[in-house]
C-alpha cells in the first residue's frame, strides 16, 4: 500500500497535502508533521498554488488565535519573545516595561503547576478543560487545587464548576471581529444578534480588566484593535486594514495596503523562514501499547452531530435527536470474540478509569481498535486517555492508549 500510494502521489503535480489531528495528537506528533513536510519538499509540491502542507485545524479560528500570539513563545505575528528588539517595540506600543524574555507555560505545564503550587491562579477563556484534557480525574484534581480560577465563556460547563468568578462573554454571532482560516485568509465576522443579559464582547472584558491593572486601552472596537494595533505591530498584517475585509477577506502576508494578499507561500523557493530543511525522523511507538491486561488500542476523535464537549450543541434538540449518547465503536471480529452484541452495554477500561457505554459494532473500525469521542460527559473518552505528551509541542496522545472491553 505504501508503495502504491507513493507512486500515485508522485505521478500527480501538484499535490495538496492536508492533515488533521490524527497526525498530531501523538507523542510523535511533531515528527509526523516533519515527515509530512519532508514528503512535500521531496516531491516539489511547495511554493505553488494547490500544493503545500495544509493543517486542517481542530476548531474554528485556531489559526487566528495563533496569529494573535496565543502561544507561549511568541508575541502577535509570531514575533519571538526572546528577541530584545521585538520586545522593545511592543513595550513602547503597549506602554509597559520589561516584557518577559522567557517563553510561557504550555497547558500541561500549567495544569501540573496548579497541583504543585507553582501556578496559583488560572484564567480559562472559552475552554472546557475538565472534559477536553486527558485523564479527567487528574485534571479535576489539578483544577480543584487552584487558589483562584476565572472562567470567561458563553455557557457554564464542567470546568466552570471550579471557578471562583465567571465572566459571561458574547458568542461569535454577537461579536464584531475576524476569523482566520487554514489558508491564512482573514475574514470579517459581524454581529448578527445582541448578546443576552450581562454578556459582553471578549475584547471589552479584557479591556476592563486591563483598566483595573492600570492600563488604559485607546481602542474601543474590534476595528480599532485591528487597525491601531494588529496591523501596526505585526508585519504580515501591515496591509490588512479593517475596511479592506468587507468582501472576501485577505490572506497574509500582506505588506502594504495596495497588496492583494498572498495566495500561497514560498513562491520561487523563497521560504518564509529561509530555505526548506529536511528533518529525518525515526518512528516511535505510542507511550502506551496493548498488552495482555489491556489488549486493545483506544483512539478518539469527534462525531459529526456534536461539537467538542457539547456546551453548545448539547443544547440543540435536533442534534441530540441525531446523536443522544456515546458509543464504543468496535470491529465485528472483536465483538464476536468477546461475545458482545451490537447495542449492548459494555465496560471500556484503561489504567486511568472506566466508562459504561453501548457497543457499536461496525466495519469502519479495524480489529484490535476501539474508537470513542469526548462529547458526552459520563462516557467521555478522556476518562480513559493517557496524559502522555509530545516532548516538544506537549500535544497529548489522544489517538492511542491501551484499553480492554468487558461485558457488564
Amino acid at each position: 500500500m505504501i508503495d502504491k500510494v507513493a507512486r500515485l502521489i508522485a505521478s500527480v503535480k501538484p499535490v495538496m497535502l492536508c492533515y488533521t489531528l490524527g497526525i498530531t495528537e501523538h507523542t510523535c506528533g511533531r515528527d509526523n508533521v516533519l515527515a509530512v513536510a519532508n514528503l512535500q519538499m521531496l516531491l516539489g509540491n511547495m511554493g505553488m498554488e494547490y500544493g503545500g502542507v495544509n493543517p486542517l485545524r481542530g476548531q474554528n479560528n485556531v489559526q487566528g488565535a495563533c496569529d494573535m500570539g496565543a502561544l507561549p513563545n511568541v508575541l502577535p505575528g509570531y514575533q519571538a519573545v526572546s528577541d530584545l528588539a521585538l520586545r522593545e517595540k511592543f513595550e513602547k506600543a503597549w506602554g509597559v516595561e520589561k516584557l518577559s524574555e522567557n517563553a510561557g507555560l504550555m497547558i500541561p505545564q500549567m495544569m501540573e503547576g496548579l497541583h504543585s503550587g507553582k501556578v496559583r491562579g488560572f484564567y480559562i477563556f472559552g475552554e472546557n478543560l475538565a472534559n477536553t484534557e486527558p485523564d479527567i480525574r487528574k485534571v479535576e484534581e489539578e483544577l480543584a487545587s487552584a487558589e483562584f480560577i476565572v472562567c470567561q465563556d458563553i455557557f457554564q460547563n464542567e470546568t466552570s464548576r471550579f471557578a471562583h468568578v465567571i465572566l459571561p462573554a458574547a458568542a461569535w454571532s454577537e461579536n464584531d471581529g475576524t476569523f482566520t482560516n487554514s489558508e491564512r485568509r482573514v475574514s470579517r465576522v459581524r454581529t448578527a444578534s445582541k448578546a443576552p443579559g450581562l454578556a459582553m464582547p471578549n475584547w471589552w472584558i479584557f479591556k476592563q480588566i486591563a483598566k483595573r491593572f492600570g492600563q488604559e486601552w485607546t481602542s474601543d472596537s474590534a476595528g480599532d484593535i485591528w487597525d491601531n494595533e494588529i496591523s501596526v505591530l505585526a508585519p504580515q498584517f501591515t496591509g490588512i486594514k479593517y475596511a479592506r475585509l468587507e468582501e472576501n477577506g485577505l490572506q497574509w502576508p500582506c505588506p502594504d495596503e495596495s497588496h492583494p494578499g498572498t495566495c500561497y507561500l514560498h513562491k520561487d523557493g523563497q521560504f518564509t523562514c529561509g530555505l526548506g530543511v529536511f528533518n529525518p525522523v525515526d518512528w516511535i511507538p505510542p507511550a502506551e501499547v496493548p498488552d495482555e491486561e489491556y489488549p486493545l488500542v483506544l483512539s478518539t476523535g469527534r462525531r459529526l452531530s456534536h461539537y467538542h464537549t457539547r456546551t453548545q450543541t448539547g443544547r440543540c434538540l435536533g442534534l441530540n435527536d441525531l446523536l443522544g449518547e456515546e458509543t464504543a465503536d468496535i470491529s465485528q471480529l472483536d465483538a464476536t470474540a468477546l461475545r458482545i452484541q451490537h447495542g449492548e452495554m459494555i465496560r471500556v477500561k484503561s489504567r486511568r478509569g472506566e466508562v459504561h457505554v453501548k457497543a457499536n459494532v461496525t466495519p469502519q473500525v479495524p480489529p484490535g481498535m476501539v474508537w470513542m469521542a469526548f462529547h458526552f460527559r459520563e462516557a467521555c473518552a478522556n476518562w480513559l486517555t493517557n496524559p502522555a505528551f509530545d516532548p516538544v509541542t506537549l500535544t497529548a496522545e489522544y489517538k492511542a492508549c491501551a484499553v480492554r472491553i468487558e461485558k457488564i
